[in-house]
């Protein structure tokens, strides 16, 4: 039975379904709902916001390590053991809810980190080399919307429970508990529906060093700075919400639409991949999320957060993945080998955005100054590939 599977193309729908199960509790779950759950912890904890700061970076060091690692071919012929365990340790890691101390909570979120690097990479390897070779964008497009319907979840999961808990305490220790619950069950799924092996793995295990050329140095600094411009929507746009006393409704629908629109966002974008290009849509993305980020702290409480979550939602995860797309057609040899590198210097950008923004948000009472930091962030991200888009196209 296994040697047919791994000799026969798999089922794409089942593919892509495990691809976006996992991105929903690696990504969506293990990373992105400490966002609703902070404010609770802000409050219970309690956290300043340059603790929640440092939190949210010791996640984000754990990410890139987790990526550098994965960049090496230790991994070849196991990427599906690896996504599978870094899936148990995703729900294992979301354990949050049994201490209450900041150094505890940063070695939790940096062993996360990890775990959810490896997951990216390694399920990624996985589902996209299988609608690659199948020419099935969709394959693409469900896989990386699956982070946004993780997002969508928690914000609801997070919602009901502060209804029990009557936004007491306790609550972000069960949202907590609650994400490691799902993250057990995605596990099931995953473990059922996710190919053996990437496609072609027949190929050499260890992928040839990559050739820089100007235009992947450059696509992959643009993405680097990337993960800093928007990191600190993505961290402490619920806290922000909060700050100005918007009510728990919007706090909570404001990371509710941002899950939504990135859930379909690829779908969204593709009808612009043919007039525009690959790097056309790479850059219209990065310009509209800045304005999106812009949009957090200068439209008024009641809507800011509002549209600064659809825009922020329905750009980031495409922008991640039609720069790791890119990444791939620059690198056509050695396509392991550059997701990591540029899930690398993702992680190098986005390590620094928490900690400036906690710091400064500490000192001036509020996110204006770094939000808008950020979205100078995001436009520099875009001016840095226009002079080789043609080529990137």
């Amino acid at each position: 039975m296994l040697a047919r599977t791994r000799n026969s193309p798999p089922n794409l729908v089942s593919t892509a379904a495990a691809g976006a199960v996992a991105m929903a509790a690696a990504m969506g779950f293990g990373r992105f709902s400490y966002t609703p759950i902070l404010p609770g912890m802000i409050s219970g904890v309690p956290l300043s916001a340059a603790d929640a700061g440092f939190i949210a970076s010791a996640n984000f060091v754990g990410y890139l390590v987790g990526a550098v690692l994965a960049a090496y071919g230790w991994a070849a012929g196991r990427e599906r053991l690896v996504a599978l365990l870094s899936l148990l340790a995703t729900a294992i890691l979301l354990a949050m809810a049994a201490t209450d101390s900041v150094a505890v909570f940063a070695i939790i979120r940096f062993l996360a980190g990890i775990a959810s690097a490896f997951a990216m990479v390694f399920t990624s390897s996985i589902v996209l080399s299988h609608g690659a070779a199948a020419g099935n964008d969709h394959v693409q497009a469900a896989h990386f919307g699956g982070p946004g319907a993780g997002i969508a979840l928690s914000s609801v999961m997070v919602l009901l429970i502060g209804l029990g808990f009557h936004d007491g305490p306790g609550g972000w220790r069960a949202d907590w508990i609650g994400g490691a619950l799902y993250c057990a069950a995605s596990l099931v799924v995953v473990f059922l529906l996710l190919p053996s092996a990437p496609a072609q793995s027949a190929q050499a295990g260890r992928e040839p060093p990559l050739i820089w050329s100007r235009p992947m140095v450059l696509l992959t600094l643009s993405y680097g700075l990337f993960g800093f411009g928007y990191v600190i929507t993505a961290t402490f746009l619920v806290t922000i919400a909060r700050l100005s006393a918007t009510g728990p409704f919007v706090e909570f629908l404001c990371w509710f639409i941002a899950g939504l629109t990135a859930a379909v966002a690829l779908f969204a974008w593709k009808p612009l991949v043919r007039p525009l290009g690959l790097g056309g849509v790479y850059v219209a993305a990065l310009l509209v999320e800045a304005a999106g980020v812009f949009a957090t702290v200068a439209l008024p409480p009641s809507v800011a957060p509002l549209i600064g979550g659809a825009l922020f939602g329905a750009t980031f995860l495409a922008i991640t993945a039609y720069g790791l797309q890119i990444g791939r057609k620059l690198s056509p040899d050695s396509p392991r080998r550059i997701l990591a590198m540029m899930t690398a210097a993702f992680g190098v950008g986005q390590i620094g955005g928490p900690v400036v923004a906690g710091w400064i948000a500490e000192r001036t009472g509020s996110f204006t100054l770094p939000t808008m930091i950020a979205a100078v962030a995001l436009v520099a991200c875009a001016a840095l590939v226009m002079p080789v888009i043609k080529k990137i196209a």
